[in-house]
């Protein structure tokens, strides 16, 4: 008898590994029955996950941290023992802002555009028009990447530019409306305003962190000790959509599958560009060829590294203008789960990394790692601005930060 599993999403394509798992029957081989409900708002896949009415969800990662530690609302502890994806966003700016900061042709300089950007802040603040930037959720990855190379640049957060939540499906019409400049968000979205001309794509986030955490499979921590080896079997299931996912020759049928109305509900011919890492920059141009702009497979890219998650908490605790504390840093490192994911996976072929944590953004090339299995090949997992991030010294990195 199959176990049931209820999934919340919102229509992304780094939705993915669970509809697959679901409809390529990758799941059904585990004896798990999913049940996908598509929502239109983090806050309300939020909302369904802690009310119980879904038994995990797709989740920004920030947020799981955010939840357990009772970030605008009581704690609610929640466990993630599965990363969905890392990466798979882009930066859309309005056409005629993109035009000041990027040339045309490419995608930009992190650098470069970033530094173009802060003499066209300064113009609009001392206009009294300060630049306004969508994100699609305050604990978002999206959030703390924008916010993090802005300050990289020497654009500050909240003071020389604004930064406002949209849903979304709703942030191609927000800058279609003139109601940002600029948006931070996953597709088919940036793609959409795209082809709407409303926007012009100028960054992915994988040039500011390579390999970033992203979405996450999260679940209310009672769930996942009362339901422990359904999860596990769950997790096998994801991995196999994970590998189905990935190959080339499976990206068509893929697209369609995604585009369905149950779950993206738009083109499939802009979902499958998104799986093959081709970007549509501006209206009637070409595609441009960005690798691993999603990332859902290889190098233990489902593995919940404990310092991804330490990484994102020293986020929260920069941009919220709290203090330190070791004793929440000690929280948000529990909620990422990779005991689980190794007791899931133990004794197959999928590479397990012997350490749960490492120095994020330390990577500059390939680096062979050793696992139970064998060796692993890691590649780059840099931070655009060079710095990098050491899980054994949270207040140090936090104090050399902009």
């Amino acid at each position: 008898m199959a176990l049931d599993f209820t999934i919340g999403f919102l229509p992304l394509v780094d939705a993915c590994l669970p509809i697959l798992a679901r409809e390529h029957g990758f799941a059904e081989a585990e004896g798990v029955a999913l049940r996908l409900v598509r929502d239109m708002s983090w806050a309300t896949v939020l909302d369904r996950l802690l009310y119980g009415h879904s038994d995990a969800a797709h989740m920004v990662a920030p947020l799981a941290i955010a939840t357990t530690l009772g970030r605008g609302r009581p704690p609610v502890p929640l466990a993630v023992p599965f990363v969905l994806g890392l990466n798979g966003n882009a930066i859309t700016l309005r056409t005629d802002l993109a035009d000041r900061v990027c040339p045309a042709g490419g995608l930009g300089n992190p650098k470069a555009v970033g530094a173009a950007l802060r003499v066209v802040a300064a113009e609009r603040l001392a206009a009294g028009q300060p630049l306004r930037f969508g994100v699609v959720h305050r604990y978002s990855s999206h959030n703390y990447m924008l916010r993090y190379w802005l300050a990289a640049c020497g654009i500050r957060p909240d003071i020389d530019v604004s930064i406002t939540t949209v849903a979304p499906p709703f942030c191609a019409d927000a800058l279609e409306a003139g109601e940002v400049d600029g948006i931070c968000v996953g597709e088919p979205w940036n793609s959409v305003a795209v082809e709407h001309g409303a926007g012009r794509i100028v960054l992915a986030t994988a040039q500011i962190w390579r390999r970033g955490v992203e979405k996450v499979l999260a679940l209310r921590e009672p769930v996942l000790n009362e339901r422990r080896d359904q999860v596990e079997a769950l997790l096998r299931a994801l991995v196999a959509a994970a590998r189905h996912f990935v190959d080339p020759a499976n990206a068509e049928t893929n697209a369609v599958i995604l585009a369905r109305p149950e779950y993206l509900d738009g083109s499939a011919a802009l979902i499958q560009r998104a799986i093959t890492d081709r970007l549509l920059l501006v209206r009637g141009g070409q595609p441009v060829h960005f690798p691993d702009f999603m990332f859902q497979y290889r190098e233990a890219a489902n593995f919940p590294w404990v310092s991804q998650a330490e990484w994102l908490y020293t986020q929260m605790a920069r941009w919220e203008g709290t203090p330190f504390s070791s004793e929440e840093a000690a929280k948000a490192a529990r909620v990422f789960r990779p005991d689980v994911y190794r007791s899931a996976l133990m004794g197959g072929a999928e590479p397990l990394p012997g350490a749960s944590s490492k120095v994020e953004g330390s990577l500059a090339g390939i680096t062979a790692v050793g696992t139970p299995q064998g060796r692993m090949m890691l590649e780059s997992n840099r931070f655009f601005d060079g710095v990098e991030f050491d899980p054994n010294d949270l207040e140090g990195y936090l104090a050399r930060l902009p």
